[in-house]
């Protein structure tokens, strides 16, 4: 019979994490088949480590729908990361950037509806964003720019977390199923190494209605993350991936820290962490970082 095994879980309630709020979570672990106890405050009031003995598939799912509460256990291998590959649209931005286009357009319901069911693993991704794309024919390019500016903001934490990443020697990878007109300068905002997205096809001054050349789907995103590890030389547990959707499943799944951020129940079951209430930077706690490491923004 294998024994249960004990990992590090860090609990998270900004602002207000205290002993009674501790203990309550410890009573509510327990009643999920988890024996929790009290490891180093990260920050106080903020974050702290638990030792939980039992299941981490359990642990991630016990406090799902406690407002305000996070619990992610860290899996195997070194806390901080070598390695970060996140997706963007509702990850590292609040917006799905084909949906904020389809609202100039005048489609914007008819493409909403076709990313959320692409976005829930209802829908193949790659016909699912062609039909969108299509759609989009004939809108201006200048467009492009002019719903950068009015429409995308990053998700609170977004600049700390790559920031704070980079600074410990990380790798910060942004890997989009979106377009490089939103995710290239995205990335240069946020501080990522790298970029990958899709490029819109253009012809005299307007969008053509197609993707030209391959296309960034869930196998590309799995790939960028074999790609660089090699190209680090570094062991999977050293690796962290984050996304939203279905289309993130296969990367964050293969990752050596795999997280579901504000996700879509396709991918937040096959995550080993998930963060519902906090923002990117919480995954600094989850990393052993205290604030004082961090890289404000």
């Amino acid at each position: 019979m294998t024994e249960p095994r004990s990992f590090t879980a860090t609990l998270i309630a900004a602002g207000r994490l205290d002993d009674s709020l501790t203990r309550a979570v410890i009573e509510r672990l327990a009643a999920a088949g988890l024996a929790a106890s009290v490891a180093a405050w990260i920050d106080d009031g903020d974050a702290r480590d638990l030792v939980l003995i039992g299941d981490v598939v359990a642990a991630r799912d016990a406090l799902v729908g406690w407002e305000g509460v996070d619990l992610l256990p860290v899996t195997t291998g070194p806390r901080l990361r070598k390695l970060f590959v996140a997706d963007m649209d509702s990850t590292m931005i609040g917006q799905e950037c084909i949906d904020e286009l389809a609202d100039y357009a005048g489609v914007k319901p008819q493409v909403a509806a076709i990313t959320e069911r692409a976005m829930q693993g209802e829908l193949d991704f790659v016909g699912a964003l062609k039909e969108r794309v299509s759609l989009l024919k004939g809108l201006a390019v200048g467009v492009l720019a002019k719903c950068l500016a009015e429409r995308v903001r990053p998700n609170p934490g977004a600049k700390t977390l790559v920031g704070t990443l980079r600074l410990h020697g990380a790798t910060c990878l942004l890997v989009s199923g979106g377009f490089t007109a939103f995710a290239e300068p995205v990335g240069a905002m946020l501080g990522f190494d790298e970029v990958r997205a899709n490029l819109l096809g253009q012809a005299d001054g307007l969008l053509t209605g197609a993707v030209e050349g391959d296309i960034v789907d869930s196998r590309a995103k799995l790939a960028v993350l074999e790609e660089w590890e090699a190209e680090l030389a570094i062991a999977r547990d050293m690796t962290m991936a984050i996304g939203d959707g279905a289309n993130d499943r296969p990367m964050v799944e293969a990752a050596g820290w795999g997280i579901a951020y504000h996700a879509k129940p396709a991918l937040a079951a096959a995550a080993d962490a998930r963060i519902e209430h906090h923002g990117l930077d919480a995954l600094l706690w989850g990393m052993g970082l205290p604030r004082s490491a961090w890289v404000e923004a």
